[in-house]
């Protein structure tokens, strides 16, 4: 059948083709529950006759804030199908940045998932000036429910309406709004049109396996890369199990054998982390074994022919004693990673490929539908380690001649910014590129690689530019730090705030005889200082002289979005952490 050029479209597209598989699952009371294509296509219309009995016009805005679960891809092609516009928000945003949201995208109804996110809405619904009606997905007593939607569209059922407008709208039409969120100021409201998703769906259809029938999903699908991997299982006919939360993720992997999974770098980090930690935990020959197999995995070669007999033999032994039982922590059936939102460290994609998670990363930006770039399997060299992959069909890329600066144009780029044409305009210039605000190249063969990020970089009073991000990657490869983040605009030498690891940490003291226990006593002991210095050595090896870390200051404070030091899609916020810092900054550079 014809592919599909609105993002609803795909329900028609998985009823044909997949009529009897279930789309959805989610757990509840402790089992897995299917829902089929049936359950979809009829609860997203009674949500598109819920709204259109409710005034709600074509393009307004309607808001979503929930984890991941079938609910979430009801409301949405609800929305989407009466001719409303999308808004999902992220559950772990702070009040100030809920109210800016809902004000700035002027929403008269919300949908939430669980009661703590009602009271969230509830503590500041004097300040929402637009605001008519709040649902939530659990219920609560008193409370308006979505069932209450589902049973609004059956009492008001308006199909000839509802066929009418889905007619009309194109391809070119928005078919939802994102919040972007916001390293550095103002949350910017990114206007996506179902043509740039839909062109990222079917840009990478071929790298999934044929036979692939089941994906894991973990992450927020406000996230856009979670969201149109979304859709890409929808497109495939895979049934997406949504994970119960991102602590279960494991467990659940292993109840229900998923083939894939989307994780931004930080969680891939962490995966490895607990890995690292399960085998600093071993003794004697087990040890040796856990380390040596370790070692193997970071020089795994991705394309096959470049792997040597010697090495073959070696990994096949690997595999049998250590890596078959990682693979086993996610199930069966486990084959790919897919890693988004930031650069993965190479040395992880070389060792989960090994292990036979093979880790597949992609390039791009909320304003991009996300993707520019991806790995693939089928490209004549294979996956490269460092490499985004190649450049999507139907999009253009090419370089500022000045910085390098990763330009794009094509249908997957945004319509703009929702009520700033100063801003759209910014970054969207007259003749149609965005300026991502990224540094690359593209390398014989097409592969394109990422250097930096252009707003990010600073100048030491030397006079040398610091790419503050390719020295934090290079450093996180250690266990012993979680997050850091370079420091040292108009000073004589690159420093660093360095956030540990404190579970590997707290290990790491146990097996030394360091008898520090609190967080405060760790980071001031004399051995953890003299550890973390070695890891700074270390890592300054393998970089120039104006890049190394002089010096580095551990803190105690986990770096997360609560404290609003990491964004929802846990990049660091430097402002932020900055400000917080701002005092031991300054020791740094006495």
């Amino acid at each position: 059948m014809n592919e599909p050029q609105r993002l609803f479209d795909l329900i028609d597209r998985r009823e044909a083709m997949y009529p009897e598989k279930a789309v959805f699952a989610n757990k509840k009371d402790g089992q897995w529950v299917k829902h089929t294509i049936k359950e979809y296509r009829e609860k997203a219309t009674m949500i598109s006759y819920a709204m259109l009995h409710l005034g709600v016009e074509r393009g307004e805005n309607v808001a979503l804030i929930s984890a991941g679960r079938p609910e979430w891809n009801y409301v949405d092609m609800g929305v989407q199908m009466m001719g409303g516009v999308l808004v999902p928000i992220y559950p772990t945003i702070s009040a100030a940045e809920y109210e800016y949201i809902l004000n700035h995208s002027g929403v008269r109804y919300i949908i939430v998932e669980t009661e703590s996110l009602y009271k969230k809405i509830a503590a500041i619904r004097e300040k929402l000036t637009t605001l008519q009606e709040v649902y939530t997905i659990t219920p609560i007593e008193g409370v308006p429910s979505i069932e209450d939607l589902y049973k609004l569209g059956q009492e008001h059922p308006q199909p000839e309406e509802l066929e009418k407008i889905k007619a009309s709208i194109t391809t070119d039409d928005v078919a939802t709004m994102i919040y972007t969120s916001g390293t550095t100021g103002t949350p910017k409201g990114v206007m996506l049109a179902h043509r740039g998703l839909l062109m990222n769906v079917l840009g990478i259809k071929e790298s999934p396996g044929k036979d692939w029938d089941r994906a894991l999903s973990w992450m927020p699908l406000c996230h856009v890369y979670e969201r149109m991997m979304n859709y890409l299982y929808q497109y495939l006919g895979m049934e997406t199990y949504y994970a119960e939360n991102v602590g279960k993720v494991a467990e659940n992997a292993q109840e229900t054998n998923p083939y894939i999974m989307a994780a931004v770098p930080r969680f891939i980090e962490k995966m490895y982390d607990k890995i690292y930690r399960k085998g600093e935990k071993l003794t004697g020959f087990k040890k040796k074994v856990f380390d040596w197999a370790l070692e193997l995995g970071f020089d795994y070669e991705l394309n096959p022919k470049k792997r040597t007999l010697c090495y073959k033999m070696k990994h096949k032994v690997a595999d049998k004693m250590v890596y078959s039982e990682i693979r086993k922590s996610l199930g069966s059936n486990f084959r790919m990673l897919v890693s988004g939102g930031a650069s993965i460290q190479p040395r992880l994609t070389r060792f989960f490929s090994a292990v036979g998670l093979d880790l597949y990363e992609g390039y791009g930006l909320t304003e991009c539908s996300p993707l520019i770039a991806v790995t693939n399997s089928y490209a004549e060299e294979g996956r490269k380690v460092g490499s985004v992959g190649f450049v999507l069909p139907g999009i253009e890329v090419r370089f500022d001649p000045d910085s390098n600066e990763i330009l794009c144009r094509g249908g997957n780029v945004m319509k703009g910014y929702y009520k700033a044409p100063d801003l759209t305009a910014e970054a969207i210039d007259e003749e149609g590129w965005f300026h991502t605000g990224d540094t690359g190249y593209i390398s014989k063969g097409g592969y394109m690689y990422l250097t930096g990020r252009t707003k990010n970089m600073f100048k030491t009073s030397m006079g040398k530019f610091v790419n503050p991000e390719v020295i934090e990657e290079k450093f996180k490869e250690s266990a012993f730090i979680l997050d850091m983040m370079v420091v040292g605009e108009g000073e004589k030498f690159a420093a660093a705030i360095i956030a540990p690891d404190f579970d590997m940490l707290k290990d790491w003291c146990g097996r030394h005889g360091v008898t520090a226990k609190t967080r405060e006593e760790m980071v001031a002991d004399p051995a953890v200082l003299a550890r973390f210095q070695r890891v700074v050595d270390k890592y300054n090896d393998a970089l120039g002289n104006y890049e190394q870390v002089k010096r580095f200051r551990l803190v105690t404070e986990t770096w997360g979005t609560d404290n609003h030091f990491l964004t929802p899609t846990l990049k660091i916020k430097r402002k932020n952490i900055t400000a917080f810092y701002q005092e031991a900054i300054k020791e740094l550079f006495k």
